[in-house]
């Protein structure tokens, strides 16, 4: 709040120019403006359907192949190399191959958004289940327990909590690539909005998309923190410990 009063003085006073950085009260009443009009709405829900349609593509992807490299150790000596070296590939290098594969439609936004939330959900849960206590699965085969008895009993749960981070890592990343998706090629969403306003000299709107960005990926990210509190209640940590 005080960094934002602070903005607010030294923009009215031209301290800052206002067409490098507005006052808030300018870039607010550029949103409601938006908001009234209806013109925001459209963008808002197509951003938050690129996202989450990517990051449920990436994280169903990222599950199947993880647990796969996690728990076959063949899977892992064929699989894991190469996904390594994709992940190194920077988001805007996915862009034309994405377009030329798929076109500029809404599939290959969503894949270039799954293909960012890929990468942590696998790399986690991959290193969750080989981080697995040896000792814990020493104790499954003393009770005679199946493969899949061992998988539910003691892998999913020792795993989970690094799944867990990984999934809010990868909702992270998601948020950062759709902006890369929308940058290009979009005529609809907030990136294109932040595009727009670059274009016509409004600094108001590019600031106005920057917040809606970092305001909707904190609410989301806070529904996966309190998820994965609730899911790891159980847990004897610090965090549990009140």
């Amino acid at each position: 709040m005080v960094l934002i009063i602070i903005w607010e003085v030294a923009s009215r006073n031209g301290w800052v120019a206002p067409y490098l950085l507005p006052a808030p009260s300018v870039v607010f009443e550029e949103v409601v403006g938006m908001a009234q009009d209806g013109e925001l709405w459209g963008h808002i829900s197509i951003t938050l359907y690129r996202v989450f349609a990517g990051f449920l593509l990436g994280m169903v992807a990222a599950t199947i192949l993880g647990a796969a490299t996690g728990y076959i150790r063949i899977v892992e000596k064929v699989l894991d190399p190469m996904l390594q070296a994709l992940r190194a590939i920077p988001s805007l290098a996915w862009v034309p191959l994405f377009v030329l594969w798929i076109g500029i439609g809404e599939a290959s936004k969503i894949t270039l958004v799954a293909v960012g939330v890929f990468f942590p959900i696998y790399l986690n849960l991959t290193s969750g289940i080989q981080g697995v206590d040896r000792k814990l699965i020493e104790v499954g085969r003393m009770y005679h327990f199946t493969t899949l008895q061992q998988i539910r009993k003691i892998i999913f749960p020792a795993a989970l909590p690094s799944f867990l981070v990984g999934v809010r890592s990868g909702l992270s990343l998601g948020w950062m690539f759709v902006v890369a998706a929308e940058l290009l090629g979009a005529s609809q969403g907030l990136g294109y909005l932040m595009v727009f306003g670059q274009n016509t000299s409004s600094p108001e709107l590019v600031i106005g998309s920057i917040v809606l960005f970092a305001i909707f990926g904190k609410v989301s990210d806070e529904i996966l923190k309190q998820i994965q509190m609730r899911t790891l209640r159980w847990q004897d940590s610090i965090e549990n410990a009140s």
